[in-house]
């Protein structure tokens, strides 16, 4: 409020002249700024000091909105600058220097609170741009991945966070988008090409499959049992190498696979089972042959011979037994063979041995050199003794060679 004096025609800011011209003092001098007649002059500079107490509540309202946060500086600075320019022709008594001062700081206040702003935006301004570069390289990362069903969805995300994220200028935001969007729609044409390509391969799995079914389906009623089994088995190499169908379609194919291998193998496995049990007999009956066989003497060679022929013929018409089983009983019988026909040899051995002209005459030469030398020695004649026992010696060696 001004300083009113008690006559009300002056004042310190003002006063009202005899022919009713009202003046405002300033550091600068007077200056009218109306003129009164409607009453007294205490009343008209009344008056103009209200007008001033009026100015001055509006200084005040915009010193107040300084203090509220949120509030655009650039408006309090327009509506400031305004008062201010209107301070030299404002109608109004009051201390106009002091406003003067007043307005002055609250532009140099909006100043420092706009310098801070800029500041502020200029630091959200470059972290949503990171944040959206970000997104963008992550977006073009993804362009190449071939995680379809994750990528896709993450796509969905991305732009939402994009949009989330804060906004750039209108030319920047729609650069960056556009970027997205190109990922996403390279995304989508190369995820569009491996359905494409997967539908096409999974109908010739089917059609692969569907003619392996019909081949094991033809197959099941076999009995040649070794061959079907290994041909089963390159149907089902088959099947792998067929790759996938819709896993529905998949599923059902192969169950149907399985069903007709399963029939055809509880056939083989029945067939198996009753031979497997003629092979066990038939191993039993070997096992007895066997030890008749064990039981054969070596030393009567020819009849031991003899009747391991007869268990061999045996051996032979009884025929297969288990696998797990032949191996040993062949290799038991074999060498209870070899063992009497060593024995046969070694006698017919001995007596050619026996036979021989040779052996015959170093045995009639080895006795007569004996007889000469129990004759030498009951005569005492040392070098006769001497030289029959050296050529006795030489006789005996000879006839030890020749027998062996």
């Amino acid at each position: 409020m001004s300083d009113r004096s008690e006559s009300g025609q002056t004042s310190v800011w003002g006063r009202v002249a005899e022919d009713g011209t009202v003046f405002v003092r300033t550091a600068s001098g007077e200056r009218a700024v109306g003129s009164w007649r409607a009453g007294s002059p205490g009343e008209g500079l009344a008056h103009f000091q209200r007008r001033y107490d009026d100015l001055s509540a509006e200084v005040v309202l915009l010193e107040r909105r300084l203090t509220l946060s949120g509030v655009d500086p650039a408006g309090i600075a327009g509506s400031a600058r305004r008062l201010l320019d209107s301070l030299d022709s404002a109608a109004v008594v009051g201390d106009l220097d002091a406003l003067r001062v007043r307005l002055e700081t609250v532009l140099a206040s909006t100043q420092e609170r706009r310098t801070v702003l800029a500041a502020e935006r200029a630091e959200r301004t470059a972290r949503i741009a990171a944040a959206k570069e970000e997104l963008v390289a992550e977006a073009e990362r993804l362009g190449r991945s071939s995680e379809w069903k994750t990528t896709g969805e993450r796509f969905r995300t991305l732009a939402e966070e994009f949009r989330a994220v804060g906004s750039l200028d209108k030319r920047t935001d729609s650069a960056l988008w556009r970027r997205i969007t190109a990922a996403r729609e390279e995304f989508t044409r190369r995820r569009t090409a491996h359905f494409a390509a997967l539908d096409t391969q999974r109908a010739r799995s089917r059609e692969r499959k569907e003619a392996i079914i019909a081949e094991a389906e033809a197959l099941v009623d076999s009995t040649d049992w070794a061959g079907t089994t290994a041909r089963y088995r390159a149907l089902l190499a088959g099947w792998k190498a067929a790759g996938r169908a819709a896993k529905d379609v998949d599923d059902a194919l192969w169950n149907r696979f399985r069903e007709v291998q399963d029939v055809f193998f509880s056939r083989r496995n029945a067939a198996n089972a009753e031979r497997d049990a003629e092979l066990r007999d038939n191993q039993v009956q070997k096992e007895k042959l066997l030890a008749e066989a064990t039981a054969l003497d070596p030393a009567d060679t020819e009849r031991s011979l003899r009747r391991l022929r007869e268990l061999q013929d045996r051996w032979d018409e009884i025929g297969r037994v288990p696998r797990e089983s032949a191996g040993t009983l062949e290799r038991q019988m074999a060498a209870i063979g070899d063992k009497l026909r060593e024995a046969a040899d070694a006698r017919w051995a001995q007596r050619s041995i026996a036979a021989s002209p040779f052996v015959t005459r170093l045995r009639e030469s080895v006795a007569k050199l004996e007889a000469k030398l129990a004759r030498a020695q009951a005569a005492g004649h040392t070098k006769e003794i001497a030289e029959t026992e050296a050529a006795l010696a030489t006789q005996r060696a000879w006839l030890a060679q020749a027998e062996n």
